[in-house]
């Protein structure tokens, strides 16, 4: 399967003869970057903000998931689990943030969304085994470097890829990406434009691996 990054916490994840996800397309407006000009049958919103929820930049979903359940879509199997987001106590004006759970034919690739605290032993149980972690790592409204480098502990994914944090297309107030690569006793970590994954290439160790974002 291939993991596309488009900045911020947008990704599109293709596999052949498997249904296309989009995950939280944003503003471009808002939150800088290109405007996206995506095609997917699925799209999943994290929260209802405009840097994750512009369901309308993708078109040809058939299937639009902003809440918790479990999913069979065009192959892929999907787990969404709801989580506290944005904000202290647990109250009704709260924003709640989703995470899903992608199962390709047996690789997994989980989309934590603006996740704000690190999960307890029991949300990450829920999760079960996740091949490739996208991990916000800014801060800003979700986990900063150094909870997502304690997330990445808890979950033990083959792979990490960050998103959601300062580059320099983004309008955002965000932590750099050094800050987590630092967290994670890794120095600079030269990006590629998208990554191609097959069960029997998922590395042992948990490898972190930084995309490009490309032009939606």
């Amino acid at each position: 399967m291939e993991i596309t990054w488009y900045g911020h916490s947008c990704f599109r994840l293709t596999e052949r003869n498997f249904a296309t996800v989009v995950t939280d397309p944003f503003d471009h407006k808002t939150v800088g970057y290109d405007a996206l000009k995506l095609k997917a049958e699925i799209v999943t919103v994290s929260h209802d903000v405009p840097g994750h929820s512009n369901t309308d930049a993708v078109k040809g979903a058939t299937h639009i998931l902003t809440g918790a359940g479990e999913f069979e879509i065009g192959g892929v199997f999907i787990t969404a689990v709801q989580t506290g987001g944005t904000g202290g106590k647990k109250n009704k004006d709260q924003v709640r943030n989703t995470l899903y759970v992608f199962d390709y034919d047996g690789i997994t690739v989980a989309h934590l969304g603006d996740m704000l605290e690190v999960p307890s032993q029991s949300e990450v149980e829920a999760l079960g085994t996740v091949n490739v972690l996208l991990v916000p790592v800014g801060g800003g409204g979700s986990l900063n470097a150094a909870k997502a480098a304690e997330v990445v502990s808890l979950i033990e994914p083959n792979i990490v890829i960050p998103m959601h944090y300062a580059t320099d297309d983004t309008k955002l107030k965000l932590e750099a990406l050094g800050k987590f690569l630092k967290e994670m006793g890794l120095g600079k970590i030269d990006s590629q434009p998208s990554l191609k994954i097959t069960r029997s290439g998922l590395p042992h160790e948990t490898k972190v691996v930084v995309l490009d974002y490309q032009k939606g």
